[in-house]
């Protein structure tokens, strides 16, 4: 898909992957709307990004204001084409301690948020694409959701998170599978370790503890490293119903 002149919803983009990605978009002509949480930074974002970007307020918990924000953005600039989503997060806890089995409901919110909100966006993003005119590929748009490398081994604690991201790479197949004869593309990009919230600033010590599995470049991914794969996969149309791992070669220890 030829990004100029597009139309891009990224979820979580006051920040991080996110933010990196929809600059990336804007700067090959795309026309952006930020989507993040009403306290974040996402009116400034977008502003900064010029070319017209808007902030749409977005929970991605929230089935409501995910379909607020897109129909904002059509309404706005008249289509959807690439949908990128990066909101999620986890919380450690085991399968079982000493205190007891690990709260359902807590597993319960942590795949709410990754699992749940990654298709309610993906498949509401896609019913907008449906109606696109299709490019000289008979391609309408694509959908890129976020994984983790927690998905295929995810350490001590991680059951829920692990949980969560295994079923982002498990629907990505199918749902590229169901709407393939429409012309939409679906992936998922699986990091590692990012500088992004928490990890922005950890220590170097730190760093080196949870970066010394990887084959090269031992250190932590970049946000704009997160926002070539994405530009990648918008411009090949012949990368679909895969996750691709975007991690140095690591594969995370037990813990």
């Amino acid at each position: 898909m030829e990004i100029e002149g597009t139309v891009a919803a990224v979820a979580g983009g006051a920040s991080g992957m996110a933010r990196a990605t929809a600059e990336e978009l804007a700067a090959r002509g795309a026309k952006i709307a930020i989507l993040d949480l009403e306290s974040s930074e996402g009116e400034k974002v977008a502003a900064e990004l010029g070319n017209g970007a808007i902030f749409c307020p977005l929970d991605i918990r929230d089935s409501d204001s995910i379909a607020r924000a897109l129909d904002r953005t059509v309404q706005t600039f008249g289509a959807l084409h690439i949908g990128v989503n990066t909101a999620g997060g986890g919380a450690a806890k085991r399968t079982l301690t000493r205190e007891g089995p690990h709260p359902l409901d807590d597993f319960r919110k942590v795949v709410e948020l990754n699992l749940i909100g990654s298709f309610d966006f993906l498949r509401l993003a896609a019913d907008h694409m449906s109606r696109n005119e299709p490019n000289a590929d008979g391609e309408r748009g694509v959908v890129i959701s976020t994984a983790s490398i927690a998905a295929f081994e995810g350490q001590i604690g991680q059951v829920a998170y692990a949980a969560a991201k295994s079923g982002i790479v498990g629907m990505t197949f199918t749902a590229a599978r169901d709407l393939g004869s429409l012309g939409i593309r679906v992936m998922a990009i699986a990091p590692s370790l990012f500088q992004t919230g928490i990890t922005k600033n950890a220590p170097s010590q730190m760093v080196e503890a949870l970066t010394k599995d990887a084959a090269f470049p031992r250190r932590m991914g970049r946000p704009e490293e997160y926002a070539r794969m994405a530009i990648a996969i918008v411009e090949n149309p012949m990368l679909n119903a895969s996750t691709i791992r975007l991690d140095g070669g690591q594969r995370f220890a037990p813990r």
